[in-house]
């Protein structure tokens, strides 16, 4: 094959991946299988886009009966309450039901991971349009289904997304727009293994607070065949974001972009009485007996870090899960990008109250350096007004107006709103699906690396 032809071949390979669908003019939700509460958050706000009666197919019990619980808060509150119609089916044919009907056209899906690239395959297969929670995948063995889905779903003019709510956190869009701007970041590093280009850690803890009430977690959220190790789970948002902010708005390869080094994965210890305190039953359910220690303490692989390389530039991602957050704090995310002029940093600790805030550190500070930011700052508060930096002993921190911090719950509805905006083109951009594959490649072959133990 000549370079020329090879050129063609990946060029119509990239197309085939790239999301199509009829344009949509009235959206009809179908909510599958809800037992994440994720599913939701999707319905936290009213679409005017959006009929208000929402199908939603399940296997009756404890999952379902708390999404619509949440549902229900959300159409009974005082503030802007919402006015969702459920249409509510528990039949154990819920799934066939659901693909027959086709009482809508778009399926969201936020549950147990181990069945959801079944999910994925079918109902693309049937027509609809799926939003869905991630991860898609929890292990090498579906990848191959996933991305046949993708291309099943370009053949059926249907779009197939996944729900990157981190890209709404103004902090990391503000670490991303900054590293846009060549006179105050330079160009990204190369970095090394022991130094990478690009770090991205994320803190997470089995008891939280959603909507207001503490989270009640099914069960099987701490089996790792049911919703996935860390490595697979919360990394696949550390994942995206590199590639977003590292290459914005490029397509990446998976198969010749992609380099994983080293993956490792540990676990989180969870006494009996910390895990009915948020699973509110009595006992280890037969299916993490294998997970379980002398009956009382559960070990659970939720932890886990990537070292990779994308496109040349050394990347890691971590994340860790603790039980319950400190007095006053929350989950936490640290973040780095490292650039010839500066380095742009997210903080999350006590020091910063447990709010994220981005830090400009310039790698050799002067006045000339100073004039160059304030000039560029200008064209950040062209798109983010009110803006401002605020110096300090390293650098700068970037002063973000309340306005913007709108909080992880909110981040669903506005991944939600850019889907809508996509259904209405009739196509994603040529990018996401091509590295959507990229992403859930990484982190499943992570995964293999670090059972396997090898480095």
């Amino acid at each position: 094959m000549t370079k020329f032809s090879s050129k063609i071949t990946l060029g119509l390979s990239l197309l085939s991946t790239v999301g199509y669908s009829q344009a949509i003019k009235e959206f009809k939700l179908i909510t599958l299988d809800p037992g994440h509460f994720h599913a939701a958050l999707v319905q936290k706000n009213m679409y005017p886009e959006v009929n208000p009666q929402v199908h939603v197919y399940a296997p009756a019990g404890a999952d379902v009966n708390f999404h619509l619980d949440r549902i229900n808060s959300y159409n009974s509150r005082k503030e802007q309450p919402t006015n969702w119609q459920e249409k509510v089916y528990t039949g154990s044919d819920y799934f066939q039901k659901m693909l027959a009907e086709k009482a809508g056209n778009i399926v969201v899906i936020a549950g147990n991971n181990r069945i959801k690239a079944d999910y994925l395959e079918k109902s693309v297969n049937a027509g609809f349009n799926v939003l869905a929670d991630k991860p898609m995948i929890i292990n090498g063995k579906d990848f191959e289904k996933l991305k046949k889905t993708f291309k099943d779903a370009a053949q059926k003019k249907v779009l197939l997304y996944d729900i990157m709510t981190e890209r709404y956190e103004i902090s990391t869009m503000l670490q991303r727009e900054f590293s846009l701007l060549s006179a105050v970041f330079g160009k990204l590093e190369k970095g090394t293994l022991e130094n990478p280009a690009v770090t991205k850690e994320s803190v997470h803890h089995f008891y939280k607070y959603v909507s207001g009430s503490v989270l009640t977690r099914p069960s099987w959220f701490m089996d790792v065949n049911q919703q996935g190790e860390g490595i697979v789970d919360v990394t696949t948002h550390l994942v995206d974001l590199i590639q977003w902010e590292c290459f914005p708005n490029q397509v990446i390869d998976y198969q010749k972009d992609i380099k994983i080094d080293e993956a490792h994965h540990w676990t989180t210890d969870m006494t009996l009485s910390q895990f009915k305190s948020i699973t509110k039953t009595q006992n280890f359910p037969d299916y993490l007996k294998k997970d379980v220690v002398k009956d009382t303490l559960l070990k659970v692989f939720s932890n886990g870090e990537i070292n990779y390389q994308l496109k040349g530039v050394h990347a890691k991602a971590s994340v860790i899960w603790s039980f319950k957050a400190p007095e006053g704090g929350g989950d936490t995310h640290y973040s780095i990008m490292r650039g010839t002029k500066a380095n742009l940093v997210i903080r999350q600790g006590k020091e910063q109250n447990y709010k994220p805030t981005l830090y400009i550190e310039p790698i050799a500070n002067s006045q000339q350096y100073e004039n160059e930011l304030m000039q560029n700052l200008k064209l950040i508060q062209a798109k983010f007004q009110g803006i401002e930096l605020k110096k300090n002993e390293k650098g700068w921190e970037v002063e973000i107006p309340e306005k913007y911090k709108e909080g992880h719950e909110a981040h669903f509805g506005r991944v939600t709103e850019k889907y809508f905006e996509y259904l209405k083109k009739g196509k994603l951009p040529s990018w996401e699906v091509p590295n959507m594959i990229a992403k859930y490649y990484t982190t499943t072959q992570a995964l293999k690396m670090a059972q396997k133990g090898k480095k």
